[in-house]
């Protein structure tokens, strides 16, 4: 399904990018050029059972998505606190779910500082009442993660951000992750930049 490539490239077809926040996980799609990220929707999170996992495992199997793209907030210094840690978190479970699934997705963490103060700017401007702004703000910060993702794909020739690697429980039935060469992705991928 996904089209994991050699490095230095980076994929192309349908996106994903996602907002994660402690209540609310908001959703974003690029289309298949990856020109465009538009909001998708807003998921309740479910910190007990992941059910918000299995949703955007859902949505990356139909879209055929190759890429997700979750919002790393960093501090304005560039340090990763406890939020960091929870999108890190949420990045390997999504990982591990993909791979489960049987889904060649990539996940890679981006730098998303001030995605969500863009977001409620952006509503405002846009003449959106404060309080509309609960309702659909994360899938519109998800936007603007993904928008400034596919910018700098394109700017740069390459892949952007943090790749996350499946890491726990996986049975060993599933699928490894290929590149195109068939050969299984290298270490160096980890170190991307954000």
């Amino acid at each position: 399904m996904g089209s994991t490539t050699n490095a230095g490239v980076y994929p192309r077809g349908i996106k994903l990018g996602v907002d994660v926040g402690t209540v609310r996980v908001g959703v974003a799609v690029s289309d298949p050029d990856g020109i465009l990220a538009t909001p998708l929707k807003t998921i309740g999170r479910d910190t007990k059972k992941n059910s918000d996992i299995g949703v955007l495992v859902k949505h990356a199997a139909e879209l055929q998505a190759v890429q997700v793209f979750v919002g790393l907030p960093r501090t304005m210094k560039g340090e990763e606190r406890g939020s960091a840690q929870m999108a890190g978190a949420y990045a390997e479970l999504l990982a591990e779910a993909l791979l489960r699934a049987g889904l060649d997705v990539l996940v890679n963490l981006v730098d998303e500082r001030l995605s969500t103060v863009t977001a409620h700017r952006n509503l405002h401007e846009a003449g959106m009442s404060s309080k509309n702004h609960r309702k659909v703000v994360d899938q519109v910060a998800a936007a603007g993660i993904l928008q400034h993702a596919i910018d700098m794909q394109k700017a740069r020739g390459t892949d952007v951000g943090r790749r996350v690697q499946a890491q726990s429980d996986v049975p060993s039935s599933a699928p490894t992750p290929r590149d195109a060469s068939g050969s299984e992705p290298d270490s160096s991928t980890r170190g991307l930049q954000l």
